[in-house]
């Protein structure tokens, strides 16, 4: 085989290669961000469902509790006069 002819095609092999290595190397960074992306809505939609669990839900259910009566507003959440009445019954306790 010529050598000129060699050298050309172990530079496209080396090049060859080099291009394979890229494209995996962007194929996983793709995947890194594919992944990233749902973890971070993820998070972004489940966050608020906790938080309700941990702080409000508590304060919700003691309203109930201290008024006998369930809420009236919309999704069992409470209006603006519940609240007010919760504010007025927390005040007097103290």
């Amino acid at each position: 085989m010529d050598p000129e002819i060699k050298r050309q095609l172990e530079e496209i092999h080396a090049l060859a290669k080099d291009n394979h290595q890229m494209l995996r190397a962007v194929r996983r960074h793709q995947w890194y961000g594919i992944i990233g992306t749902i973890v971070f809505w993820a998070v972004l939609l489940i966050t608020p469902f906790y938080l309700y669990q941990q702080y409000l839900q508590p304060l919700v259910a003691k309203f109930q509790a201290t008024t006998g009566s369930p809420t009236s507003g919309p999704f069992g959440l409470p209006t603006t006069a519940d609240l007010q009445k919760l504010i007025n019954s927390f005040k007097a306790g103290q």
